[in-house]
């Protein structure tokens, strides 16, 4: 059974950076696809990004593009969300989910307990 583990989230200001962190446990991490979500309070979770297990392919929401950057390090089971700029906006539960056919399944099967990001003055 695959199990993943995030952490790193917290309280940050506006403009401040995160660094998020999920780390893979149960097999090795370049089988799968990693994504990572997030949901706001009386929001439907969205996704933000996903780091492909071929050939280093990511992908980021639009909301996100030029601020957050997602980076694996099989090495160490580790997938990581860098977050720059951040708004008021981005404050949700983050999530990393981990599959092994896609970025882009219909649902992702292995799923963390999230972290919660809050942004604010």
């Amino acid at each position: 059974q695959l199990q993943l583990v995030e952490s790193g989230g917290g309280l940050v200001q506006p403009g401040g950076s995160l660094r998020l962190s999920c780390v893979v446990s149960g097999y090795t991490l370049d089988y799968y696809h990693i994504g990572w979500f997030r949901q706001a309070p009386g929001k439907e979770r969205e996704g933000v990004s996903c780091a492909s297990r071929n050939d280093n392919s990511t992908y980021y929401a639009d909301s996100v593009k030029g601020r957050f950057t997602i980076f694996r390090d099989n090495a160490k089971n580790t997938v990581y969300l860098q977050m720059n700029s951040l708004k008021h906006e981005d404050t949700a539960v983050y999530y990393c989910a981990a599959d092994s056919s896609s970025c882009f399944p219909r649902v992702y099967t292995y799923w963390g307990q999230g972290t919660q990001v809050t942004v604010s003055s």
